[in-house]
């Protein structure tokens, strides 16, 4: 079983293995996390790399007031931010942020469900989603952080990441059921 204090503590004494259980631990987190946000794989696997120097270098400065899960989860969130703004001029389209010129896909749901499972569709529909959606409902539902949590990642007030959740679920929904 992980004992994240066992495995802090191990690591600030130089203990690499340890070190090497904590990226284990955390290395689908920080990855999903940046999937999200960097689609470019090469940049994506040099943004994770990035992400744990950070948690390592800074590890003695966690203060064990959140769960270390959100730490990472935030320095990766930070980390792939930072490496957009970098990147933006390569950006060729930038999401709107009016939701009516939101369009995902010509194609009809039932097509591309004939074509593929439900959960493959439902991945495709989150990745067309702006950056700030694709993020909040992917640390709500599928990493489960709470409110609190994903404001501490991101650096947004609890009620604005209600409102990101709110319309990222609204704006898959209205995709799911466009006829």
């Amino acid at each position: 079983m992980f004992n994240e204090n066992q495995v802090i503590a191990k690591v600030l004494q130089g203990d690499m293995r340890a070190f090497d259980l904590l990226v284990k631990q955390y290395e689908k987190l920080v990855c999903y996390v940046i999937y999200r946000m960097i689609k470019n794989k090469e940049d994506m696997e040099d943004v994770c790399q990035d992400v744990f120097i950070k948690v390592y270098r800074n590890l003695s400065q966690f203060d064990y007031r959140a769960k270390l899960s959100t730490w990472i989860a935030k320095i990766a969130y930070l980390t792939a931010v930072s490496h957009l703004k970098k990147n933006r001029q390569n950006t060729a389209f930038n999401y709107p942020d009016d939701l009516d010129n939101i369009h995902f896909t010509n194609e009809h749901p039932e097509q591309l469900l004939t074509r593929k499972d439900t959960a493959e569709y439902l991945e495709r529909m989150i990745a067309q989603l702006p950056e700030k959606y694709r993020v909040v409902i992917t640390l709500y539902h599928l990493k489960e952080f709470s409110y609190t949590e994903i404001g501490e990642i991101t650096g947004l007030p609890e009620g604005t990441v209600k409102t990101h959740l709110f319309r990222a679920r609204q704006l898959l929904k209205d995709a799911l059921t466009a006829n």
